[in-house]
């Protein structure tokens, strides 16, 4: 029997912390990844479209870091790494000699209003920097509809992970029993395991009937009080520390609202695909994150 060439896939933001894991699932699942990095995204639209020829799938995950202090430069960093270059790359698309036949490209739950929770249809815009970002982000995006490509946009809701994250930035301090509930500790937190992450977007790459935009979030979105409660119980760390809001903004200024505001969503479009999540409950996605693995 001959053996079938590997399918082509061109994969942007492969070596961020998303980037280089999905990187190591997609070749493992059999796809011959092709990565852009700055200098390929840096080209005009003509040039990056012979880049990703052949190319049967397009992963958008690029993006400057959100967590961080927002000054004027690095807001207008993180419309350009997201906005710019995801209308640069649809243009490229539009390009191809032959199109990719799906194209997936990432968002965020800070798309959402810090009240209610919120499923893909009934989702209400919040306000201020990040939600205009995620509203814009988006918008280019889907513009590789019009190019008759089917288009799936995940937001992203905090990941866990035992390889690198958010949350490994965390557990050294807790475990020093530095951890605590921040501000009120009563604000929303949506969170996704890694291992789902990656399994969500396989399942969408090879699934015709996935299109549009769907949350990236387990179940059961939590609170800031909940979650530092629970990483304390797995680690077995007092977490009697709390973090006052006016310290977040002394160090991330306005980009303190990621911490101190929160989005409660729920993956309803994920659960109504069949989509099944191997880590559905918070205590044993953290367990999952912080147990060091013998060898």
């Amino acid at each position: 029997m001959e053996q079938k060439d590997p399918k082509k896939i061109a994969l942007t933001g492969a070596t961020g912390f998303v980037g280089s894991h999905l990187r190591a699932a997609l070749t493992q699942a059999g796809w011959q990844v092709t990565t852009l990095g700055r200098a390929e995204l840096a080209l005009g639209p003509a040039e990056l479209a012979q880049k990703m020829a052949g190319a049967e799938a397009v992963i958008n995950l690029a993006g400057a870091p959100v967590l961080a202090r927002w000054s004027e430069a690095h807001k207008v960093r993180m419309r350009e790494s997201r906005i710019t270059l995801t209308r640069n790359l649809v243009k490229a698309i539009a390009e191809m000699a032959t199109r990719p036949e799906v194209f997936i490209s990432t968002s965020a739950v800070g798309y959402y209003a810090s009240h209610c929770v919120h499923s893909e249809e009934k989702g209400r815009k919040g306000q201020g920097f990040l939600a205009d970002l995620a509203e814009d982000w988006e918008g280019e995006a889907l513009r590789a509809e019009e190019l008759g490509i089917r288009t799936v946009i995940f937001r992203f809701a905090v990941i866990l992970s035992k390889n690198g994250g958010a949350l490994q930035k965390m557990v050294l301090p807790f475990k020093l029993g530095l951890g605590g509930v921040i501000g009120t500790g009563k604000q929303a937190l949506s969170w996704v395991h890694l291992t789902d992450l990656l399994r969500a977007h396989l399942t969408a790459l090879e699934s015709p009937s996935f299109k549009g935009i769907y949350n990236m979030t387990a179940p059961r979105p939590t609170t800031n009080y909940h979650f530092t409660k629970t990483l304390g119980k797995v680690l077995h760390r007092p977490t009697i520390l709390p973090v006052p809001t006016f310290m977040l903004k002394m160090v991330f200024g306005e980009g303190a609202a990621i911490l101190a505001d929160g989005q409660a969503a729920v993956p309803k479009r994920l659960l109504e695909s069949g989509f099944t999540f191997e880590f559905p409950e918070l205590e044993e996605a953290l367990r999952d994150c912080t147990t060091t693995t013998p060898g």
